[in-house]
């Protein structure tokens, strides 16, 4: 191996934060921590929290070098709100040799006697540092027991220590600990903060990178700086000393042209479900992940959706023209409901296909569902069918859907314009009729009446959890079961107000009041079942079969004859 190879840094490491002025992305905790070393106001205990790679053990290593800098001349008596980077103490620190700064590793010491150790040696004075100081990285690892260890020290620690905790999954920290720290959450960085710091390493790097390229790159990061170095060391690798290009980064992460999941979403929305798997064969041929392009189809939806909304969103400058071309044409022609059932539809999309054995089946079964859910009418459209007496609308996806796409370029916006304008528009519901008159004549009409309106929960409760006290033309008295909600009341008298065009008045008293519906129901069906069982036909049949019961009752319907009782079976029969 060469002296080069074995010598060389990834990015990662090579550009590292070395003072707080370096953390992107994270205003607030710098002006804090520095403006708290200024007024000397500095906490025994920090946590810190966030998504992997934003800097928090970077930030825990900056704090340690802050806390115990002594200055370029070795004279500085106190903390340091940048620390200077050539002391002794800041050097050794950044190479990880500092007697009095202990990095732990929680993920691999996670006992109580590990801890045990940490709060034997906090009770000694620092070898040569103003502060010891004891960094702990995903502590949430660390065992109830180890944790419990820890609260007294932590709580009421030697002046001479320090404790930074940092962790990926704060939830699994027990509060009594949380209690203890100040606690600051690391922040993803934006994509525009990371397309800047990653073309600034670029050009030192001596590399050169398409616009479109850093852009995949710093969007796939996902808020990590880490990440994305991690993906901007790897696609310099690629490029072997030439230009990185979008296609290259594509390839290389495993993602979908952006272009490409428009054509793919459209289809979608067209209710082509063909098109759509040819569309993502290729895709998947030219080696997109499904799980990506998954998460790429849900980012879409996600801004569409914000443009309908916010029709200023579609013109944001961050993107290609291309893409804001196509959003726009998009959002105008896909009504909201539409888009949050793709939503739905596609976040559902993510979780099978990452528990699936096999992306790729997983993924198109997805394309399926949401390719045939696109030609459903929405709720409100179905609603509207329904009280006009239409037939079912064949294809609402009508509105929801733009112009058919042969092939890659897109369809032009003249063509998405008359596609719209072809549909028909949506039947307007009619205008609500003059409110009829409604008499109810007894608490059995007014559980009817609830029932006829579709109220399910309020009729069960009327049903099943009302005890009737009284009862007159514009008044109820009832005593509610305890399953019955607060406002139960309100809102029958409410909805009998509305429906009769007049004043009723639903109270609940404590005592009194007989069975409810529920009940006497059930006592009517006992008593209709007994006549039955009384009836000559019904006990000829049971003498003759035995172990027959009867079943169920129901009424003779006109011309239906009484059938006779059965003749006597022989004992051969």
């Amino acid at each position: 191996m060469s002296e080069t190879a074995a010598a060389y840094r990834v990015l990662a490491r090579k550009y590292r934060p070395a003072a707080f002025a370096d953390l992107i992305g994270q205003e607030a905790l710098v002006r804090i921590l520095t403006n708290a070393i200024r007024a000397g106001r500095i906490a025994h205990a920090f946590m810190l929290t966030g998504v992997r790679g934003v800097g928090k053990t970077t930030t825990a290593r900056i704090l340690a070098r802050a806390l115990n800098c002594l200055g370029p001349d070795g004279s500085r008596d106190g903390p340091a709100e940048e620390p200077c980077g050539v002391c002794e103490a800041c050097t050794a620190i950044a190479a990880d040799r500092h007697v009095d700064v202990i990095e732990m590793d929680a993920a691999s010491h996670t006992g109580v006697d590990d801890v045990r150790e940490i709060i034997e040696a906090a009770r000694y004075r620092p070898v040569s540092a103003r502060f010891k100081v004891y960094i702990v990285d995903e502590v949430h690892m660390l065992s109830r027991q180890a944790f419990n260890a820890l609260l007294k020290t932590l709580e009421e620690p030697p002046g001479h220590v320090k404790f930074v905790f940092a962790t990926t999954e704060i939830r699994k920290v027990p509060v009594t600990v949380l209690s203890r720290c100040q606690r600051f959450d690391l922040r993803r960085v934006p994509v525009e903060m990371l397309e800047a710091h990653f073309a600034g390493v670029v050009a030192q790097e001596g590399a050169e990178i398409e616009p479109e390229a850093l852009a995949r790159i710093a969007r796939a990061a996902d808020g990590s700086v880490r990440d994305g170095l991690s993906m901007l060391d790897q696609a310099i690798a690629e490029a072997d000393g030439g230009r990185i290009v979008a296609d290259a980064v594509n390839e290389m992460l495993g993602l979908a042209d952006r272009l490409d999941i428009y054509d793919l979403f459209e289809a979608l929305m067209r209710g082509e479900p063909a098109a759509a798997l040819t569309r993502f064969d290729e895709m998947y041929r030219a080696g997109a992940d499904p799980g990506l392009v998954l998460q790429d189809m849900a980012e879409l939806v996600h801004r569409l959706t914000r443009a309908s909304v916010v029709p200023a969103e579609a013109d944001d400058a961050a993107l290609p023209e291309a893409e804001r071309v196509r959003g726009r044409r998009l959002a105008g022609a896909l009504s909201l409901p539409a888009l949050t059932r793709v939503w739905q539809l596609v976040l559902k999309g993510i979780q099978e296909v990452n528990a699936a054995p096999s992306a790729k089946p997983a993924f198109e079964m997805v394309l399926l569902r949401i390719a045939y859910a696109a030609g459903l009418p929405t709720p409100a459209e179905a609603i509207a069918e329904l009280r006009s007496g239409a037939p079912a609308a064949a294809a609402p996806q009508a509105r929801a859907r733009p112009a058919p796409s042969a092939g890659p370029p897109p369809p032009t916006e003249e063509d998405m314009a008359d596609a719209v304008a072809a549909e028909p528009a949506p039947e307007a519901p009619a205008p609500p009729a003059a409110a009829e008159t409604v008499e109810l004549a007894d608490f059995d009409a007014v559980a009817a009446l609830f029932e006829e309106r579709r109220e399910p929960r309020l009729h069960s409760h009327l049903v099943r959890d009302a005890h009737l006290v009284s009862f007159e033309p514009g008044r109820i008295a009832l005593r509610l079961g305890e399953r019955a909600p607060s406002d139960f009341t309100a809102e029958v008298a409410r909805r009998l107000t509305r429906w009769t065009g007049a004043p009723w008045t639903v109270s609940a008293v404590e005592e009194g009041g007989g069975a409810t519906l529920a009940e006497q129901h059930e006592d009517a069906r006992r008593d209709l079942f007994e006549r039955a069982r009384q009836h000559p036909l019904a006990q000829r049949t049971l003498e003759i079969f035995p172990d027959a019961a009867i079943a169920d009752i129901r009424p003779i319907q006109p011309g239906e004859a009484l059938a006779e009782p059965p003749e006597e079976q022989d004992d051969e029969r």
